[in-house]
């Protein structure tokens, strides 16, 4: 069954690689960028099954705007994939209060702006499905993306609260969290000015891994949209899906040293609760 899918950061990376599979399919798709042109190729190869929608994510008021036009032109919207984002990297002392602000608008409050335009929207029509593209940076953190950190664990937890939320309206959600993998990505990495003090710390380490490459990108942006789309296909959405082999030792070993600590202070947690109950 063919369906229609909004897709916000279709210009690059795994949004561009989305879409091209889901029209190569035959699906229809609304991409969205901040600037328009960016998906002419689209809108050329495609014109009646791909609609360019200008989109900002930091503009709370017109994001709202542009939603409601997309689905009063198209009706029905089956999945919504909010994709866009950046990494902004740097020691947390590094950054300055301009970067902090754009990285939060765009990967955090951008992303709980558009996903509660367009509830009302789906709730209407009876359902459909939310893909949050996230990270292995939602579950575990790197020295130097503090700031990108806390947007990836800041949006799994709205995402994991809103899915309990609209269940009963037959909405379902999906949490992308991808490794490492071969998109722009880093091109489009926001580098903050280096400071001397964190030269010979962790944060000064993964600083000239990433100068000089020596991190190893495992993932295929191909696959990993197509395991997406599968995700949203499904019947039974999971609620995390965890891409490529990084991800996943990552993601497992940080679980198993937290779920170790947890239980390891089983008697303080215990010992703070009431006792007259």
């Amino acid at each position: 069954m063919t369906k229609t899918w909004f897709i916000t950061g279709t210009s690059s990376g795994l949004g561009n690689e989305m879409a091209a599979q889901l029209l190569a399919r035959g699906d229809r798709v609304i991409g969205t960028s901040r600037r328009v042109d960016s998906l002419k190729d689209f809108s050329e190869q495609y014109p009646n099954r791909f609609d360019a929608c200008l989109l900002d994510l930091t503009e709370p008021d017109s994001l709202r705007h542009a939603v409601d036009r997309v689905f009063d032109r198209h009706g029905r919207i089956d999945v919504i994939v909010s994709n866009a984002g950046y990494g902004l990297f740097g020691a947390a002392e590094e950054l300055d209060a301009a970067e902090i602000g754009r990285q939060i608008a765009t990967n955090l409050t951008g992303p709980i702006h558009l996903i509660r335009a367009a509830l009302p929207h789906l709730r209407r029509q009876g359902g459909g499905c939310i893909v949050q593209v996230s990270s292995e940076g939602g579950q575990i953190a790197y020295p130097s993306f503090s700031l990108y950190h806390a947007t990836k664990w800041g949006i799994e937890g709205f995402v994991e609260s809103l899915a309990q939320e609209v269940a009963p309206f037959g909405i379902s959600c999906v949490i992308a969290e991808p490794g490492p993998t071969g998109t722009n990505f880093g091109a489009n990495l926001v580098v903050a000015a280096a400071s001397d003090t964190y030269a010979d710390t962790p944060a000064g380490a993964v600083r000239r891994a990433i100068g000089d490459g020596s991190f190893v990108l495992k993932g295929d942006a191909a696959r990993t949209a197509a395991a997406m789309i599968d995700a949203a296909d499904s019947s039974k959405p999971p609620l995390r899906l965890t891409l490529g082999s990084t991800a996943y030792d990552s993601i497992s070993a940080a679980l198993r040293t937290r779920l170790a600590a947890l239980e390891a202070q089983c008697d303080v947690a215990l010992a703070a609760d009431r006792t007259d109950l």
